[in-house]
């Protein structure tokens, strides 16, 4: 176990605060080692806003993944979200000094790192730069340039940035647990990790990831990610309409929610009724699970509505032929998917993160509300962009393809007569030297 690498993810939810212990196994695929889950009370849509409580909630949660997988935690991949969250699509270029060598790596990442250096609002940091299409001497569309002859370098990139002191306020909470970030990952990013298939991102699809403050949006298209947004609502602003509209407490809500919960009104039993204990002496609260049902639809239909004028802005609403995937805690709402398919037109389905997962000993993780936390542990065995990946796998094995060069007398017919020439040269000066 000590020679594998392990990787943490650690999402810092509004709802829950999630560490999760995992390793590739030898069929490539994730092991889950260990498991930990605190309450969170202290981050409130998405933004820490109590250092203490999410600081005690990060060493809990830390502290039985630990003791499940045995693993002495240190490092992790720790998630950020948040209304702060702003993407907007950037132009970059370079010059190369010649156009005899070949586009390398080396010039990728310059154009890339170039980016990093634009200005951007006051109080906001970048967190991703995600190249889309590259152009190469004004031929527009290249996917990947690298071995390609050229001068002029350009492309469009899609980059992310995050208010400083939010991110400022998770590196405190993370370092107070006595630990370290490795990366600092987009949400919705890691979760499409988990429950996308290369195959959806090169059709084109759009992942809602509803948490329990926002809900995510990113949207792919030929293998790249696109368009990013976060909604700032999510379970918890259900929770608080039916703790309104049916004059109950907080964690009898929750409850109505998850168990007897539906987005669509119509699918709703109007005889059903269900029976809340009363407070202090007080006889039981009966409640309509038709009328808990209008509840949750009227803002399951804002939620949804906001979703898809995110796609509609993002340009991509005609290329999306993978449809919508729903994922998150939110997306185990009954009848959600018919919901967002009547309303969007679009084909959906709920995302499990078990796309990558091996055997394992917890099966909880392959529900929708650990999307993001599975997806902070793959993150660490892959790049967010697949052309990454590649790069490093060629950094690590040299470049494919080309054959390295025989070495001079090595059998080849040239390099015979080559020595042979520089013999009679040798012994025809030491002849003359002999005079």
């Amino acid at each position: 176990m000590e020679n594998d690498k392990i990787v943490v993810g650690l999402d810092i939810g509004t709802t829950k605060i999630c560490a999760i212990v995992g390793r590739k196994n030898e069929y490539g695929k994730l092991e889950v080692l260990g498991m930990g889950k605190a309450e969170s009370d202290g981050v409130i849509r998405g933004i820490v806003t109590n250092i203490d409580k999410t600081v005690n909630a990060i060493e809990k949660a830390v502290r039985e993944a630990e003791d499940q997988s045995g693993i002495d935690i240190r490092v992790v991949n720790v998630g950020i979200a948040g209304q702060h969250i702003r993407s907007s699509v950037h132009h970059g270029s370079i010059t190369r000094n010649t156009k005899d060598d070949e586009i390398t790596i080396e010039d990728i990442n310059r154009l890339n790192n170039d980016m990093y250096r634009i200005v951007i609002p006051p109080g906001s940091e970048i967190i991703h730069v995600m190249p889309q299409d590259y152009t190469v001497d004004y031929e527009d569309g290249i996917k990947d340039p690298v071995g390609m002859s050229g001068v002029k370098l350009e492309a469009d990139f899609h980059i992310i940035t995050a208010q400083t002191n939010a991110i400022n306020n998770i590196n405190k909470c993370v370092k107070r647990a006595g630990l370290e970030i490795e990366h600092l990952i987009l949400e919705p990013l890691a979760s499409s990790m988990a429950v996308l298939s290369d195959e959806e991102k090169e059709a084109g699809i759009c992942l809602i990831d509803i948490g329990g403050g926002t809900t995510d949006i990113a949207i792919f298209h030929d293998n790249i990610i696109r368009h990013t947004a976060v909604i700032p609502f999510g379970g918890n602003i259900i929770t608080s309409d039916i703790k309104q509209g049916c004059m109950v407490m907080q964690h009898q809500a929750e409850v109505l929610k998850t168990k007897f919960g539906k987005a669509i009104a119509e699918e709703a039993s109007p005889n059903e009724i269900v029976s809340i204990p009363g407070i202090r002496n007080r006889a039981p609260k009966e409640i309509s699970v038709k009328n808990l049902a209008h509840i949750i639809e009227a803002r399951m239909e804002e939620i949804v509505e906001l979703a898809h004028t995110e796609i509609i802005t993002s340009g991509f609403e005609n290329r999306l032929a993978g449809g919508i995937v729903i994922t998150g805690g939110g997306g185990q709402l009954s009848c959600l998917k018919q919901l967002v398919e009547y309303m969007t037109g679009m084909d959906a389905r709920i995302g499990y993160p078990n796309e990558h997962l091996g055997r394992s000993k917890m099966d909880i993780v392959k529900s929708p509300m650990y999307a993001t936390s599975v997806g902070l542990v793959l993150s660490g065995f892959r790049a967010l962009d697949e052309r990454e990946n590649r790069y490093n796998e060629v950094k690590v094995s040299g470049r494919p393809g080309i054959q390295q060069k025989k070495k001079a007398g090595s059998g080849d017919f040239f390099s015979k007569i080559l020595n042979k020439t520089k013999g009679l040269l040798i012994d025809d000066l030491d002849s003359k030297n002999d005079y």
